[in-house]
């Protein structure tokens, strides 16, 4: 053996060969005590905490790290194969509201950090960017706050989301006020104006609104219907072009900063309209305190509420806030939440941390206690859930209330919106 380390050539060799062996202990996806290995669980989480989907990103992070803090505190994941438990170890990036970084990080983090699983793509714009890289990687991701259909339309293999399709939410939407017709607080024959934002997003809410009006006729029809982009600043142009439209009913598809933005333009104008909406958006916080009493009386369509009669949403609330410093808002912690607890169930499941059985478990896993609607989450197809929407209308003193579906009601539908 001494003379083998002493010949030259033989010690340059052991010397490379030590080398390799250091290098496998601490470069990503290598050796047991790496990301991912055998130590933990490693899970993506790709969100926006900077820009302008901040908050509503900032609510998607806090809803996994609480699931990851309540799965790691029961012991962590069983994985069959290994005979134990593991910890579950978050691995974030925050994209900052980027399109291209968020892809460019998703990448990341399947090819770099050897995660099982990516969590994250809030918004219809990031979702679709980062829905590009599972496939590519055999790595399945879960969307937690993208609900477009064109993002599930590719038949791509390894993609999952936990936001019903957002046609789904325009026609809930028209149903809703198809309701309160029904009811004699509005009149048949009304006229919508649609502004819609200029992504899938909007393309599928006013398709569902459409849906719901031709099958359906002499409810509503549309006297306007336009498009706005992501992120403007004057709005002024369109809400004169609605005013003159001299609609009934005023539906917007807008984001949490357009909301804001919008909103406060419209109230300018000295409009009126007999209902009022921004879609998904409208019982936010943030929201209610910068434009106040201003947002009295609008109604959104959303994935979750927390007024929700099920225990499991008066314990998460509570866990929540204790965790968080502050109670949910709106929907956003909620479907977050959800997304971890079914890829805790699909590792336990599929027995491995291979990802090609999480996929495939995923693909069948159900969450009977889950905080959405209708309790039970499941994976359709495409990947996409497909449970109901609860509609909320905001009420005087920062109060909220289910007002459809009627056998989730926690308060009367106030129509038309008074003057």
């Amino acid at each position: 053996m001494a003379n083998y380390i002493c010949n030259p050539k033989n010690w340059y060799s052991l010397s490379l060969s030590l080398l390799f062996v250091a290098l496998l202990a601490v470069l990503p996806g290598c050796g047991k005590s790496s990301r991912g290995g055998t130590n933990e669980i490693a899970i993506g989480v790709v969100l926006p905490i900077t820009g302008r989907e901040a908050k509503p990103g900032q609510y998607q992070r806090e809803g996994i790290e609480l699931a990851i803090h309540q799965i790691n505190q029961g012991g962590g994941i069983f994985v069959k194969e290994l005979g134990k438990k593991l910890p579950v170890k978050e691995v974030f990036y925050d994209d900052g509201s980027d399109q291209a970084k968020s892809a460019g990080l998703v990448e990341r983090a399947m090819s770099a950090d050897n995660v099982v699983a990516v969590l994250g793509g809030y918004s219809t714009a990031l979702g679709e960017a980062e829905s590009v890289m599972p496939d590519r990687y055999q790595t399945p991701w879960i969307t937690t706050g993208a609900a477009a259909t064109t993002i599930f339309s590719h038949g791509y293999q390894y993609i999952f989301g936990t936001l019903s399709p957002t046609d789904l939410l325009g026609y809930t939407t028209a149903e809703f006020l198809g309701s309160v017709v029904d009811h004699g607080k509005l009149k048949k024959g009304l006229k919508l104006a649609l502004v819609l934002e200029n992504t899938d997003h909007g393309v599928d809410y006013g398709r569902g609104i459409d849906k719901w009006i031709q099958e359906h006729p002499g409810y509503f029809n549309v006297a306007f219907s336009e498009k706005f982009d992501l992120g403007s600043t004057d709005f002024s142009g369109l809400l004169q072009k609605v005013k003159n439209a001299r609609a009934d009913i005023f539906l917007a598809d807008a984001h949490l900063q357009d909301y804001i933005t919008m909103h406060r333009q419209y109230m300018q104008t000295a409009m009126y309209h007999q209902m009022i909406s921004y879609g998904a958006r409208g019982p936010e916080a943030d929201a209610r305190k910068a434009l106040g009493n201003a947002t009295d009386y609008i109604f959104a369509g959303i994935w979750w509420s927390g007024k929700l009669p099920y225990p499991q949403v008066t314990r998460f609330a509570v866990d929540y806030q204790a965790s968080a410093g502050h109670p949910p808002d709106s929907w956003y912690p909620a479907t977050a939440y959800d997304a971890m607890r079914a890829l805790a169930k699909a590792i336990e499941s599929a027995g491995s941390l291979n990802k090609t059985a999480i996929r495939d478990q995923l693909r069948t896993v159900e969450l009977n206690d889950s905080l959405l609607p209708g309790q039970v989450l499941r994976f359709g197809k495409n990947g996409q859930i497909n449970t109901p929407f609860v509609i909320v209308q905001n009420k005087p003193g920062d109060k909220v209330d289910i007002v459809y579906p009627p056998d989730a009601a926690t308060g009367e539908t106030i129509a038309p919106k008074p003057r």
